[in-house]
């Protein structure tokens, strides 16, 4: 039960701290004006301006419960004696954490250049290249789809992990909706990991859930503060290193295949929403990284929900899709048939208030 215990505490610890970073960090955007200033920019909902150092905060909080965790590995093994031959793992694997850990705060830095100085389009993804490129070369990070050939394996992790970095940016719309679903799925992802006895990975999911969770609170409808592109690439990168992470696939179990389809159910809603926007703006000749008000979210305001209230159906159906993916690890091939079916009728879903209620987008 060692394991089961420390999640939590991990999940708290990173919370607690993120809680405590983010009041600080809001006042450091006031002084260093990193702000979020509406301006004429239609497709941002927001009067006012709003501090943009959530990332920062969320970070911090991270970096924190990492430093606390290497200092107190003997009252850890004190308390969780049962935590010990998992340990052994993680140091051997510490070379390759220090890189994931390396990136993130290249992320973070990134994104923190681009709330102050709005990077463009081309550079800022140069970047986001340059950071997959190092993980799935030195991080230990690596999406092989049963492909056997190396090069193969790598772009696809670098694809992943670009795509991951510009979905949630893209899926940032709304007051709590993004960092939210973010820790939603980070959750779902530890559990993933800890039936697996992954114990380094659901530990880190833990932690990422915790960091995102202690922002929430004052992310959450009204913000007082944002997560702005630092934020939004924080979370973005631990997503895409802990789904790549988690082992999907035991060989020799035919309905095992099934699950790896696991990371597409958890991030459904961020995923879909993406592909659709994307879609709408290629059909309508804008430009891809150009906001509008064609998300999910945004449909469901046209529907005559509030703001909080959309937020609220967004997270709802990332719950439904996580849990229509856990089952995947151990069920039998006509229950993941039936699962399978499950995702495929809210991307119906998706579709139909994507596409279907695309006229009465107010823009």
């Amino acid at each position: 039960m060692d394991w089961l215990e420390f999640y939590p505490a991990v999940f708290v610890t990173a919370l607690l701290f993120s809680a405590l970073y983010t009041p600080l960090c809001k006042k450091l955007a006031w002084k260093l004006n990193i702000l979020d200033v509406p301006k004429c920019e239609q497709h941002k909902l927001h009067a006012k301006a709003t501090p943009l150092l959530g990332g920062l905060a969320m970070f911090l909080s991270f970096l924190s419960v990492i430093i606390l965790t290497a200092l107190g590995r003997g009252i850890q093994l004190h308390y969780f004696p049962g935590l010990t031959e998992g340990l052994k793992g993680v140091s051997l694997a510490l070379p390759q954490f220090c890189v994931l850990v390396a990136c993130a705060a290249a992320a973070v830095l990134l994104g923190l250049y681009d709330d102050k100085h709005s990077m463009k389009a081309w550079k800022k993804l140069i970047g986001q290249i340059l950071i997959a490129a190092v993980t799935a070369t030195w991080g230990g990070v690596a999406i092989t789809l049963f492909i056997g050939i190396p090069f193969i394996s790598w772009c696809i992790t670098v694809f992943w992990i670009v795509f991951i970095f510009n979905a949630i940016n893209f899926f940032d719309n709304m007051d709590g909706l993004a960092v939210g679903t973010a820790t939603i799925a980070f959750i779902f992802f530890a559990c993933a990991a800890a039936v697996n006895g992954q114990y380094f990975v659901a530990s880190l999911a833990a932690l990422s859930a915790g960091a995102g969770a202690g922002f929430w609170l004052y992310n959450r409808a009204p913000a007082s503060i944002f997560m702005g592109d630092s934020g939004s690439h924080f979370l973005a990168y631990l997503l895409a290193v802990v789904s790549a992470k988690v082992t999907y696939y035991t060989p020799g179990v035919a309905s095992m295949k099934f699950s790896l389809l696991i990371p597409l159910f958890i991030l459904a809603i961020p995923l879909l929403d993406t592909l659709m926007v994307v879609a709408i703006r290629l059909h309508n000749r804008k430009p891809i990284y150009v906001g509008d008000h064609n998300h999910i979210s945004h449909r469901f305001m046209h529907m005559g929900l509030t703001r909080p209230q959309a937020v609220t159906m967004v997270h709802l159906l990332a719950l439904i899709a996580g849990f229509g993916a856990l089952p995947l690890l151990w069920g039998d091939p006509r229950t993941c048939i039936l699962l399978i079916v499950q995702g495929l009728l809210l991307f119906v879903l998706i579709t139909y208030l994507q596409f279907v209620l695309v006229k009465k987008d107010s823009k």
